[in-house]
């Protein structure tokens, strides 16, 4: 099927031509599979989607990949060459937008009738540098004339306070895995202006909406224009949201009383909150009463906690909402109100608090019907800590869904080695059930398998060593063990713990203690343009990199290296080589991760807290196949309870700590540093370390320490690769959207 198309295609004559073709091929076999149909759908909205590059996914999940791979090799073509022509599409940041993403995948390939409702970002977030050790954002243009984006003719006029715009819908078809085709449906406007943005920054006026509405995602918001852009944003996505669900409800025949028979809506953290009122302020003009009109919404709509941080719950000053979404609050205000005659001034619960402060998670749990957590861990944090008060009024609202990866791209796309091979032992049924995994561990003796899992590794290690060379100039050591931590840059997931580690190992091979295998510690990591402590610990990062690069005493035992602009397409080529996976969060911080599932499934190994769905995966694993160090969750929460953590005593007492943390301010630091960064995150850790880097600091060393002596016995360590790989099965997003469905969806 298709061989003609294909070896017609494969003999172009260049790179671009064979791609931009293959690209157009693709698209018309998608729509040819049609759409996923049903009555009832759900409407997945969210401020990203991390989709990443497009063509080897949508070409596994037609079930065509090799087909083409076979033809390009006959020509003389390499299809990972072909996918570097892609732009990797900037419209996410870190494991919110990729698990928007593993979520449609999953969504089609289960045969849900389901939509993606986003923003057309035409920068995305920022393209990182590196420039004097230090980070550089810059604009992240992405949008060709060729590519997966389909403009429709679907347009809605939107009011703020001050303007109106009209929309524009645009489309990227999402492919199910031998399935049909959903779609991510992406809202923009005709008047934006790229060339607005300061050249070779991510600078522009914040004032001029019409121009600026879509530049970017998550624009900064350190200042009072920043703020009210991130909400005409919301606004601006959540108002196309609800018109196109009624819109399309109402072609299916309902009457707008039954419109959750129709459609359901997972608000995917709080940035979609507003898409409540919005929905409620839509039917009061159909002449549907305020009572009813909530009734209605309150049963399709259902939340998605992201966090256990109280400041990644919005909170809006009322009279910013005022400037810019005046016409929604009346109904904002009235469900405050209905809040109120029923629970009373309980401060806990109010979605407008005394500070003229409207609380979204609030509104989102008040009138949602299903509230769920990430991880279990997670979801018990949310009901016994964090949103206890109102656990304690809708239990039933209350639920778990574990994150979940699409196996298709993070192992059938990424790892083609590793996938064959499992596909050779135990046949191809996991690429559809996952848990069938498991089928693996009658091969944890098996000698033949442990040293072709060995061989894999060091074949994907020498594949990322070639490809950093070729990105970014630097050469690594593909015999020495990778150690990755690649995410989001935040405190709390604790990169600064890491780097004091690097300090660590710097002092000890300068003593003349050195290991017995290279170390290669490897980050990947944005740090928020605003957050100036995460920019400062990617300086440090940097730095450590210089210093140590340039010591011949340290350099053939250590090496750090720092991912430029990490993203989708970094993440696919690292995951496979990683040797060790750190996800060191604070307990009781991390709400999941997914990171950590991809990593296991590619045979890496966890050094880590119990945290997030680091928790389940220690579960599934045991004791012997992963590394866990650190307080545990309930103590942390007791210390913040008793506000009895100091960093400063810990710094004064302990001189095995504050002699790492001082080489932070030393000459060897200042010499290719930025003496007010360095000495600006020095004072942070010592005075303040708000995620307790230091209190967890000398067991890390310690289990890191022991897990580099057992990496040195291969044939164990290729047994805890295999268990991991094994184990995997549990955390496919397949496994989470069919739970999704079977408890919250309810769509067929």
């Amino acid at each position: 099927m298709y061989e003609n198309e294909i070896e017609n295609i494969a003999s172009k004559a260049s790179n671009e031509e064979v791609y931009y073709s293959l690209l157009e091929f693709t698209k018309d076999i998608m729509q040819k599979r049609g759409k996923i149909e049903g009555k009832k759908k759900i409407y997945y909205i969210s401020a990203e989607f991390l989709i990443g590059k497009l063509l080897s996914n949508n070409l596994i999940n037609l079930g065509i990949y090799d087909q083409v791979a076979e033809a390009l090799k006959r020509h003389g073509k390499n299809i990972s060459e072909i996918e570097e022509i892609e732009p990797e599409p900037s419209l996410g940041n870190g494991g919110l937008g990729r698990l928007a993403a593993c979520f449609l995948d999953s969504i089609a390939t289960l045969g849900l009738p389901g939509d993606g409702i986003g923003l057309n970002y035409h920068l995305g977030l920022f393209k990182q540098e590196f420039e004097n050790n230090l980070q550089k954002e810059v604009q992240n243009p992405w949008i060709k004339n060729k590519s997966w984006l389909h403009k429709t003719n679907v347009s809605y006029p939107i009011i703020f306070g001050d303007l109106r715009v009209q929309s524009i819908m645009y489309e990227i078809d999402v492919t199910g895995y031998d399935n049909k085709c959903n779609t991510l449906k992406l809202f923009d406007i005709e008047t934006i202006d790229e060339t607005m943005v300061q050249e070779d920054s991510i600078s522009f006026d914040k004032n001029d909406i019409r121009k600026n509405l879509t530049l970017f995602l998550y624009p900064d918001d350190s200042d009072y224009n920043g703020q009210l852009l991130r909400i005409y944003q919301q606004y601006f996505m959540v108002s196309n949201a609800a018109q196109l669900i009624i819109d399309e409800a109402v072609a299916k025949g309902s009457n707008l009383y039954d419109l959750p028979d129709y459609a359901v809506v997972q608000i995917n953290d709080t940035h979609p909150t507003l898409v409540i009122p919005e929905l409620i302020r839509l039917l009061l003009k159909r002449d549907i009463s305020m009572d009813d009109a909530i009734n209605i919404v309150s049963r399709m709509c259902a939340y998605t906690n992201h966090t256990i941080l109280a400041e990644a719950l919005e909170k809006w000053p009322i009279w910013y909402l005022e400037k810019v979404v005046p016409h929604l609050m009346p109904v904002i205000k009235m469900l405050d109100v209905k809040v109120k005659e029923k629970y009373g001034n309980n401060p806990k619960l109010a979605i407008i608090d005394k500070d003229n402060r409207v609380h979204m998670a609030h509104i989102d749990i008040h009138y949602g019907f299903s509230v769920n957590g990430v991880a279990a861990l997670h979801t018990e944090i949310l009901k016994n800590s964090e949103l206890k008060p109102f656990y304690d009024i809708y239990p039933q609202k209350f639920n778990n869904k574990t994150n979940g990866i699409t196996f298709r791209r993070w192992l059938l796309h990424c790892n083609h080695e590793l996938s064959d091979f499992i596909t050779s032992k135990i046949g191809d049924g996991y690429k559809k059930n996952a848990e069938e995994l498991e089928k693996l561990m009658q091969f944890a003796s098996d000698k033949e398998t442990l040293e072709k899992l060995l061989d894999i590794k060091i074949a994907k290690k020498r594949e990322f060593a070639n490809y950093l060379y070729a990105n970014q100039s630097i050469k690594i050591d593909e015999n020495s063990i990778f150690d990755v931590q690649v995410k989001r840059l935040h405190e709390y997931k604790r990169q600064q713990m890491n780097a004091l580690y690097i300090i660590h190992k710097y002092m000890e091979i300068k003593a003349g203690k050195k290991p017995a295998r290279p170390i290669t510690m490897i980050f990947g990591a944005k740090a928020a343009p605003a957050y100036t402590i995460a920019k400062d610990i990617i300086h440090l990062i940097l730095c450590l990199s210089d210093v140590i690069k340039n010591d011949p005493d340290v350099s053939p035992y250590l090496s750090v290296v720092m991912l430029e602009n990490y993203n989708v397409t970094y993440a696919e080529k690292v995951i496979p080589a990683a040797d060790i996976s750190e996800q060191i969060s604070l307990a009781s911080k991390e709400a999941s991760g997914t990171g950590n599932m991809k990593f296991m499934l590619n045979g890496a190994i966890t050094l880590g807290t119990d945290d997030g769905a680091n928790v389940e995966i220690h579960q599934f694993v045991g004791d012997d196949n992963i590394y866990i160090f650190g307080e545990t969750s309930e103590q942390v929460i007791e210390h913040y309870n008793k506000s009895n953590y100091s960093s400063e005593k810990i710094y004064d007492e302990d001189k095995e700590i504050s002699k790492l943390v001082d080489f932070i301010i030393s000459k060897e630091l200042f010499a290719v540093g930025n003496k007010k960064s360095l000495i600006r995150l020095y004072m942070e850790i010592v005075t303040k370390d708000w995620f307790m880097a230091l209190l967890d600091l000398k067991e890390y060393i310690k289990v890191k320490e022991q897990m580099l002596a057992d990496y040195e016995d291969r044939d164990k360590w290729a047994s805890k690769m295999l268990v991991n790989i094994a184990k995997a099965g549990f955390f496919s997003s397949d496994r989470t959207i069919a739970q999704y469905n079977e408890d919250i969806w309810k769509l067929n």
